[in-house]
């Protein structure tokens, strides 16, 4: 392994300890805040940014040009399906959406877009976990997202996985969980789903609480980094 890869990779889980063991602590000291709000927050924005920067080492790893990458988010117009005008029982209702077409559309974005050579190639949402009501939601997105970029790659990135089966184990074949595939079958996404510490997520088990601390380990990452790198191909 490069020293400089495997530095990045160190540098990347000393960051989440930093942040894990910490986050309790600057959680109950915080003024005007409420402690879950900064909790969530805090992971959020650190799983956001260890996703851009796992990418940007796929990239690296791949041998390409930095300049053809770009994670700029973004919004993206979803317009109104026009099938859907012509079911529109008032005639009122129907001319006023017609006469204002270019007003009915809906605002989108995704935590991270991965663009290569100003080409839309990944959407990615990140989560401390996810659990199937929220996947629920995700794919929803990413449904209307495939309808504007039919070739987009669908990445879901979490820290913990709430989803049941084996979606936090290390094996490299994932068998998932009845619910989760049962949730996919409804939806044309072919979902890469990214679960970074081992176990499933325990409510009552908060790993920004000591005595429930997971370790974030170097496999992990190398595992999310070689699936950027087949998606990024």
């Amino acid at each position: 392994m490069d020293k400089n890869f495997s530095k990045d990779i160190k540098s990347l889980i000393n960051d989440y300890e930093i942040l894990i063991k910490s986050l309790e602590k600057r959680a109950k000291e915080s003024e005007g805040r409420a402690y879950g709000g900064v909790i969530r927050s805090s992971k959020g924005k650190f799983v956001e940014r260890l996703a851009k920067s796992l990418i940007e080492t796929a990239w690296k790893e791949l041998g390409r040009d930095p300049k053809r990458l770009s994670l700029d988010k973004e919004t993206v117009k979803i317009p109104i399906k026009l099938e859907y005008i012509e079911r529109v029982k008032s005639p009122e209702v129907k001319k006023f959406i017609k006469e204002h077409i270019n007003d009915f559309y809906y605002p989108l974005r995704t935590d991270v877009h991965v663009h290569v050579d100003g080409k839309f190639k990944i959407a990615m949402e990140c989560k401390a976990y996810t659990e199937n009501a929220m996947l629920k939601r995700i794919l929803v997105d990413f449904t209307l997202l495939k309808q504007i970029f039919p070739d987009l790659a669908f990445v879901l990135f979490q820290l913990e996985s709430q989803l049941g089966g084996d979606y936090s184990t290390p094996n490299h074949v994932k068998y998932g969980s009845p619910s989760t595939h049962t949730i996919l079958s409804y939806f044309d996404i072919d979902l890469n789903i990214i679960t970074l510490l081992e176990g499933e997520r325990k409510v009552d088990k908060p790993i920004h609480k000591l005595k429930y601390y997971k370790q974030l380990r170097e496999e992990s990452l190398l595992m999310a980094i070689e699936i950027f790198k087949d998606l990024l191909k």
